[in-house]
């Protein structure tokens, strides 16, 4: 059943022919695709705040649940539609203007900062191909496919960034290497031989300390859209650069809100702070080896931050299957997924066999021959020792 009222998506219309403006990627501007009609893109002076994580929880505890997606009323053609479910940055499925709808709508924390597209579509395919390239063994469709227009789709992703300090307290051993030289029987020329031999000892000491860290912006892709290996290897991201969020830098792309509830992200962040501070307790430890029985971390002063990311995505199937390239639409890093030519890595692995075949049988015959002209020097310096002088 549709809403009786649908809500207006927000848009930014030209001042010059009332067609809907659209980010330009690596710009602070506004552009009309059809009057090239700027308009600037004014950031605001207030500085991007950090929101502490455990008030934050509280009043999620009182929030009401996710709310449905609305209906939207394009404000160009004046049809009636929704998003997908994860959107609330999008375009309209009959006319293809761009629409806006506030996250809180959606989720109860809206984003306060973003990080706008730098690089265009030409640029993404640009470094897409470049990838392409790099691929060993790609079947040729997917090349095929890197040469197609409208290939890429810009959209921002959600992402959480925590900060924390920590004070970690732990029990362990300090492991230190010794030799003991012991005899041993050996074998040599058929028969037992005595003799000494080091052999590896250690001698473990129980020790126990405390460490601590400060954590900047651990960083946790919020979305379910792309593969959490392909998320956690986009980076790094200059999240120096972070501006206050304006709906602006999304006009004229997709953009999701978050799925990864904050609690679940930051368990997430807390596994990434858990290697490194093993990683500290092992150095505090010092000595040869280390081991951790046993550590207790406090999490003090925790903050967290919602922001956005932009990436150009592609989603596409080869024999049936989905594969997705994904590029950072700061720096252009591709990750992705790829199919493999069978054919090609078949061909790869004859034409390798070939090659160590042919410089076998080519050894073995070099072998060979200096083994005959040995034999034919020797027996000639035999009858005739004068030739060896």
């Amino acid at each position: 059943m549709s809403d009786p009222y649908p809500i207006p998506g927000t848009y930014f219309p030209c001042g010059q022919c009332g067609s809907s403006l659209r980010f330009s990627p690596g710009t602070k501007k506004l552009v009309c695709p059809h009057c090239g009609y700027e308009n600037p893109i004014a950031d605001p002076a207030e500085p991007i705040r950090e929101s502490d994580f455990h008030q934050a929880l509280e009043k999620l505890s009182l929030a009401p649940g996710k709310s449905a997606t609305p209906q939207i009323q394009c404000h160009t053609c004046g049809a009636r539609f929704r998003l997908r479910k994860s959107l609330h940055a999008g375009h309209c499925p009959f006319c293809g203007s761009p629409v806006i709808i506030a996250t809180a709508r959606l989720r109860p924390i809206p984003p306060r900062s973003l990080l706008p597209f730098s690089i265009d579509r030409s640029a993404a395919r640009q470094a897409f191909r470049k990838w392409l390239k790099s691929l060993w063994f790609a079947p040729s469709a997917l090349k095929r496919f890197a040469r197609e227009e409208g290939l890429l789709s810009g959209l921002y992703l959600p992402y959480w960034t925590f900060d924390s300090h920590t004070e970690t307290s732990y029990r362990g051993a300090r492991g230190i290497l010794y030799y003991e030289t012991r005899p041993v029987t050996v074998i040599e020329n058929g028969r037992p031989v005595r003799r000494l031999q080091q052999v590896q000892k250690i001698r473990w000491h129980p020790v126990r300390g405390r460490v601590s860290r400060f954590f900047d912006d651990v960083l946790v892709g919020a979305s379910h859209t792309i593969p959490r290996q392909i998320l956690d290897r986009l980076g790094p991201w200059d999240l120096e650069n972070l501006v206050p969020y304006n709906e602006k830098y999304l006009s004229g792309f997709e953009s999701e809100v978050y799925q990864t509830e904050l609690a679940q992200g930051f368990e997430q962040a807390r596994r990434v702070m858990d290697r490194i501070i093993d990683q500290d307790i092992r150095f505090d430890i010092g000595c040869d080896l280390q081991q951790i029985h046993r550590k207790h971390t406090r999490h003090l002063h925790t903050t967290f931050k919602h922001c956005l990311l932009p990436v150009w995505i592609a989603a596409y199937r080869y024999r049936n299957r989905s594969y997705r390239v994904v590029i950072n639409g700061r720096s252009g890093k591709v990750q992705g997924q790829r199919p493999y030519s069978y054919l090609k890595i078949l061909v790869a692995v004859v034409a390798a066999v070939a090659v160590v075949s042919g410089t076998g049988y080519v050894v073995y015959k070099s072998g060979l021959v200096r083994n005959m002209q040995t034999q034919t020097d020797n027996g000639m310096y035999g009858r005739y020792p004068e030739l060896a002088k």
